[in-house]
């Protein structure tokens, strides 16, 4: 192992110890700065295209452990268990919960006010808080400012169905992309802000990057998929977090 997967899982094991080992300090440590710059997206099912300006933020360089989301939340839904392995069979709604949640116990502003009772979501665009990226951040990031539809290799890069054993995959053990993002494809999709098609999905929210059950055509940065956001979860879905921080 190297000496800075070490330190990674070093990190995490301290915080899934304590919720006192969870401080600005610490997040930041799992945080990466994004320049900004400029994504062409693509909806395959309309062929339609568009580009999108993205501002400057910052971007977890794994995705949410379940040693974190345990820590914060006071439970783990996943199917696979580890605290080194991300958290999965999670709802959009329950990731949103999640990102509040961090943001209160580092006495940030909340980004979002959620209704479970009326499945109603507001989005503080002004608030300090943890929020999901939208999709075009999240293929921004994942492409690291180029064009490419894969950042390297798919077997050195990503958990898929072809090299996963069947299973999740810890966190950090592939390699991550030019701007140090870890698993940003494969291991498990990871939902996003944005909801898809409201004259058509209604309140569907969209999720990225491939997982590890699925086949090298589905593990690349242009996919996209989507499904409602507080039913659905599964064992290969889950969430990094942003801010603009």
């Amino acid at each position: 192992m190297n000496i800075i997967l070490y330190r990674w899982y070093s990190k995490i094991t301290q915080i899934a110890l304590t919720i006192n080992h969870i401080t600005e300090e610490s997040i930041g440590d799992l945080l990466v700065n994004i320049p900004a710059g400029n994504v062409d997206l693509r909806d395959d099912r309309i062929k339609v295209t568009w580009s999108e300006t993205i501002p400057a933020f910052k971007l977890s360089k794994y995705p949410i452990t379940q040693g974190l989301y345990k820590t914060i939340m006071g439970n783990n839904p996943s199917n696979f268990k580890g605290d080194q392995l991300p958290v999965e069979s999670v709802s959009w709604v329950e990731a949103v919960q999640f990102c509040n949640a961090l943001s209160q116990h580092l006495n940030r502003v909340p980004c979002y006010k959620i209704d479970v009772h009326t499945e109603s979501v507001e989005y503080n665009s002004t608030a300090n808080g943890f929020r999901l990226p939208s999709e075009a951040e999240w293929q921004y990031a994942c492409q690291s400012g180029t064009r490419d539809i894969r950042y390297g290799d798919l077997d050195e890069v990503a958990w898929y169905k072809k090299n996963s054993a069947n299973q999740l995959q810890e966190v950090g053990q592939k390699q991550p992309n030019e701007w140090g993002l870890y698993d940003m494809l494969g291991n498990v999709w990871e939902w996003c802000s944005d909801i898809y098609d409201e004259s058509i999905y209604g309140s569907y929210r969209i999720f990225r990057g491939g997982g590890w059950n699925d086949e090298e055509r589905s593990v690349m940065a242009t996919t996209r998929r989507r499904s409602h956001p507080f039913s659905f979860k599964i064992d290969d879905l889950g969430f990094r977090i942003a801010t603009c921080e």
